[in-house]
C-alpha cells in the first residue's frame, strides 16, 4: 500500500534512488576536495570568532570578496536540494522541511570542520560553517518549494489518480438521509 503523503508508484522510486546516488556522489566529492592535506609552507591560525573571516573577505572589495564567500556557499548548497529529494515526501511542511535540511547542513558542515582538523594544511573555520549552512538554506529556499507544488500539481492531474476519501461528516452535511433498515420481530 501507497504511504500517504508520497509520490506515487515507480516515480518515488526512481525519485528516491537519483536523490540518493546524487547525494552519495555530491558528499564524495566535498570529502574529496575538503578533506585533502594541503602543501603549504605555513597555516593561518583558527577562525573561531564568527563573521571575522567573511568580514576580512568584505573589507577586501566585492570583487576579491566574491569567489571565497561563493565557495563557501556554494560547497554544500546541492544539500538544501537533495537531502528531501532522497526522502521523497510531498506533502511535508515547508517549515519542518527546511529546519531539517539546514540541521543535516549544519551537522555535516561542522563534521567535516572538525575531522579538518587532523588533515595537516587545513584549519577550522567557523565561518565556513556559516556559510556552508546558508548555501544548504538558500538552496532549499529556491528549489524546493516550487519542485513540491510542481509535482503536487502533476499528481493531480495524472488519470487514474485514486480520489480522495470522504469522510462521514462530508457525506452527510451534503444532505444525504440514512436508511435504518426494518427489522421484524423474531419469535
Amino acid at each position: 500500500m501507497q504511504r500517504q503523503g508520497s509520490i506515487g508508484g515507480s516515480a518515488a522510486i526512481r525519485i528516491r534512488v537519483t536523490g540518493g546516488v546524487l547525494l552519495v556522489a555530491h558528499l564524495a566529492l566535498v570529502a574529496w576536495l575538503m578533506l585533502r592535506p594541503l602543501d603549504v609552507p605555513w597555516v593561518m591560525p583558527p577562525n573561531l570568532r564568527p563573521l571575522a573571516g567573511i568580514r576580512a573577505d568584505l573589507a577586501l572589495g566585492w570583487p576579491r570578496a566574491v569567489r571565497p564567500l561563493g565557495e563557501g556557499l556554494a560547497l554544500l548548497a546541492p544539500l538544501g536540494v537533495l537531502l528531501p529529494m532522497a526522502h521523497g515526501r510531498l506533502t511535508v511542511s515547508p517549515v519542518a522541511s527546511l529546519i531539517r535540511t539546514a540541521a543535516a547542513g549544519a551537522l555535516l558542515s561542522l563534521g567535516i570542520a572538525l575531522v579538518q582538523t587532523g588533515v595537516p594544511g587545513r584549519v577550522v573555520d567557523v565561518d565556513s560553517l556559516l556559510l556552508n549552512t546558508g548555501g544548504v538554506v538558500l538552496a532549499h529556499l529556491a528549489v524546493v518549494p516550487a519542485a513540491r507544488a510542481w509535482l503536487r500539481r502533476r499528481d493531480a492531474r495524472e488519470p487514474g489518480a485514486p480520489e480522495p476519501a470522504v469522510s462521514v461528516q462530508e457525506e452527510l452535511s451534503q444532505g444525504r438521509t440514512p436508511t435504518i433498515p426494518r427489522v421484524g420481530i423474531a419469535p
